[in-house]
This record gives C-alpha cells, structure tokens and sequence, in this order.
C-alpha cells in the first residue's frame, strides 16, 4: 500500500534534504502472525452493507465491496425474514433503509475477500431468523464458501486459531441457533382450557397424541438449524448485566462478546483489568450507540486501549474517529492484523488509566508542504488569494499521552513553510499511540477549509526527515498534496 512517498521536488529551504523518505518502517507484513487471534486488533466494519446513515439510506454490496478493498476483514450482515417469511434478507431491522440481497452480499464477499491480504475474513451475523431460514442461509453460507469456510469441528481448543492458521479461511461469527420453543409454547388448537406447558414438558396421557405431534415439529424446527449451527466458528454472546456475567472467561472455550461503545465506557470505569484479562484469550466487539443515527463513529482508542480487538465502526462515515481508524490499520503492511502490545498481553494486567512513567519523547517538526495547486482548484480556499493554511497536530493515545497543537499560520502561500514549529509529545505507553495530522485553511469569516489529513500508527514511525502524504476526509490518499516533516524519539525506543 503506497501511503506515503519520498520526492526529491519538494518545495524545501536549503537545510532541508531533498532525498526523502517514507514514513512507515515496512509496507510489508512484518507482525508475528502466528499468535492466537484473540492478540491481535482486527479491522472491523458496523452494518456493512449500508452506503449512508442509519434511517433510511440504501443497503448494498458496493460498501461491502469497497470495505474489504481498504483492508477491513470484518464484515457485518444483519439477517431478516423477508416479507413473505420464505427467505432470509440483508437489511437493518426496524429502519427505513432498503434491503438488499444475501447472496449478492456473500458473493460480493467471497469475491474481495483476500484483495488485500491472505488473512482471514470473519463475517459477524447479526441474526433474527427462524431454524428454518438458518437452514437456508447454511446452505448458502456451504455452497457459496466451500472449502473457504472454517469449521471448528468437534476438536476442544483453548485459543483461538492464528491468522497465519487461518490463511485464506471465512470464518462465522453469530450466536449459536436457539431452541425455538424454549421461550415459545407451540400448541394446536383447543377447545378446552388446559394448563399451559412448556414444549419441554410431557403432558398427561390422554393429550400423548398431541405431546408427541408438537415434539415432531420441534425436531424438525430444530434439525433445520444444526447445519447452521455447525458452520459457526467463533460462538457470540450479548452483554448483559449483570456486568460480572459479561466478563466470564470458560478455560475451555474461548467466546466473543459484543457491547456498544456505552457498556464499555461503563465496563472500562469500574472493571477495566477485567476487560483487558478477558480479551487477552476472547474477542470482545465495539459497536456505536445506537442514537448515531447519522452514521458517526466513537473514540476507538477506549476500546484498544483495553484490548478489544474488534472495534466496528462505520466506514461511510468521516470524520476524526475514522480517520483514526485508518491510521492503526497502516500499521503491518495494512494487511488488517495488527498485533497487539506485549502490554496488552501480559499477566500483570494493563490499566490505561494508570499513570506511568515517561518512556519517550517525540519531537516533531513540520518545515513545508507541497501539492495543493496541483490537487485543488486555485479558486478552491480562496477566490483572490492564496490560501492560509496551519497544521493541527495530535497524539491518541492513553489519556496521560493525549494532547494536541497548531501550528502558526502560513499567509497566502501554495507553498507554506513553517520556519519556528518543533513539537514535543511526552509519551508513557507509546506502543498505543498514533500521531495524527489535520490541515486547514484559515477563514476569518467563515469556518476554516479542510485541506488534508492523515493519521500515523507511532510504532512504525520512522526517524528522520520524511514525506508525509495527505489523504481527504474519506481517506483516499491526494496525487501531489504532502508535508515534509522531521521525527525524532528522545531517547530512542524500541517499540518491539
């Protein structure tokens, strides 16, 4: 992935070198990929098949699509009846939005997959189906993957399988089918009152005939879902309260647990080890509150920080978070694995609130900027004059380490320089920090004009003068549009 190049054309002043460099240690995998997949954070998607808001935009492949070609490996589907009741559908439930296709949706999967990187695919299913349709949606799941689909079989694991394992492999993530009539009493009619049983429970004789007629019909029910309930390689469960049940970790069988952004936020206040020893051996999924009806995205850096590897966000959106998101997933050649910190991991459990000691320092230092004539309009930020840009400039990471600054602003220039702008970052746990970069146009009567960004994962930054290649507020990186910036740790740290 090209994200950011050297150029020896850059508008420099004459301390500056003209032979630059790229940012990133490797564009190439170089994470140990053989760890269990609870060690890693895994670029995670939120209702994937949607192209706008939450209400009532339009379901489709095309985001699906354009998700796994940027690297996602977690794609969301929510599973419906249709309104016949006769096949299962892609939608989001109890909104306006419009639905779209299945199999159009797996095969859109099956067919971009691994465009990025061999690693795994794990589709999580967000299901509201009858056995029935969960028999169907087998077979499609069966004929569409094929070989590509990761059964657990009867083998007992620990851990999780590795991404290296799991080359090449979909995996199924959902809750396990459930008993259809555990909270469902099927009965035939009646013309006398009877007491009310439970499908469990055998009736008196004189109603055997009835018992043992409603019993077929339950196995049937029931056999209609095992081959559904076969194919299901990661097993899922709600968070509920109460908050301990959440947390319960089997020694014999590792789970995921998903909570929105708000069970974490409460989680994380009154038993943040707990989150982190947990996802040390269990996935633990992020997703937005549900009143982010326009699409938003939250602080990925709660659910990092305390190892909770899938952090689904909503990839229409823009914004900050995203952004942000993009950032870590640069990391490890953007295969869309990152390993996860040693601290992350280890028995004396992490707790990101805690104040540690400063490890490091970054100083940073933006000296000039080059490709905006070339990238935007000349009349784009200004109609008479050049434009006035000035860089904001950020660290996201633990709280201790979360900080930002602004450069002064360059007036009227296509080409700014930045002469006096050298930053410093204290940084106490840099293995979870990204560096994050915001340009804009200064406006003194209306709001400021966006005029690039992008957002840098800290342990594979490089030392030294390097360009820097801005990208838009979707992510997609400019043609010409760059900084040229100078790093440097004080002292020096290995981040690995």
């Amino acid at each position: 992935m090209d994200l950011f190049i050297s150029t020896p054309s850059i508008a420099t002043s004459s301390a500056i070198p003209t032979l630059l460099f790229p940012c990133l240690a490797s564009y190439k995998v170089h994470h140990d990929m053989k760890a269990p997949l609870a060690h890693y954070f895994v670029y995670t998607g939120h209702n994937s098949y949607l192209t706008g808001n939450q209400v009532n935009s339009r379901s489709s492949v095309e985001p699906i699509v354009q998700a796994l070609r940027k690297g996602v490996k977690v794609i969301e589907l929510d599973l419906w009846p249709n309104p016949s009741g006769n096949a299962a559908e892609v939608r989001h439930g109890g909104t306006l939005t419009s639905h779209e296709d299945l199999q159009k949706c797996l095969s859109a999967i099956k067919d971009n997959a691994f465009h990025v990187s061999d690693y795994p695919v794990m589709i999580t299913l967000e299901d509201h189906l009858p056995p029935k349709l969960q028999g169907q949606v087998a077979k499609m799941l069966t004929k569409t993957f094929r070989e590509m689909l990761f059964r657990c079989g009867s083998e007992s694991r620990k851990h999780f399988p590795s991404p290296e394992e799991l080359r090449k492999k979909i995996l199924i993530s959902t809750k396990p089918p459930k008993e259809y009539l555990e909270s469902q009493t099927v009965q035939p009619r009646r013309t006398t009152p009877m007491v009310k049983e439970t499908s469990w429970s055998r009736p008196a004789s004189s109603n055997n005939m009835a018992w043992r007629g409603e019993n077929k019909i339950l196995e049937e029910l029931e056999s209609e879902a095992v081959g559904y309930r076969d194919l299901i390689a990661i097993h899922a469960a709600n968070c509920k309260n109460p908050l301990k049940d959440c947390l319960s970790d089997d020694p014999e069988k590792p789970l995921r647990i998903s909570m929105d952004e708000q069970w974490l936020e409460t989680m994380v206040r009154t038993r943040g080890t707990d989150v982190v020893r947990f996802t040390q051996r269990n996935l633990v999924r992020i997703y937005p509150k549900g009143t982010r009806v326009d699409s938003s995205n939250y602080d990925p850096l709660v659910g990092w920080t305390h190892g909770a590897q899938l952090v689904a966000f909503n990839m229409q959106g823009h914004g900050k978070q995203l952004w942000i998101m993009q950032g870590m997933f640069r990391a490890n050649g953007g295969c869309g694995y990152v390993k996860k910190p040693r601290i992350l991991l280890e028995h004396t459990l992490f707790d990101p609130c805690k104040r540690f000691p400063i490890k490091t320092t970054l100083k940073v230092k933006i000296y000039t900027g080059e490709g905006w004539d070339l990238d935007f309009p000349q009349t784009h930020f200004d109609q008479f004059s050049p434009p006035d840009f000035f860089v904001k400039i950020g660290i996201e990471g633990v709280p201790r380490d979360t900080v930002s600054y602004r450069t002064e602003t360059a007036v009227d220039q296509w080409f700014p320089i930045w002469s006096n702008d050298e930053f410093l970052f204290q940084l106490s746990v840099p293995e979870l920090a990204l560096l994050w970069f915001k340009v804009q146009d200064y406006d003194n009567d209306t709001q400021n004009d966006f005029a690039g960004q992008t957002c840098l994962p800290l342990p594979e930054l490089k030392s030294g003068v390097r360009a820097v290649r801005l990208h838009d507020r979707a992510g997609r990186a400019y043609k010409n549009t760059r900084l040229l910036v100078g790093f440097a740790f004080d002292p020096p740290y290995m981040f690995r």
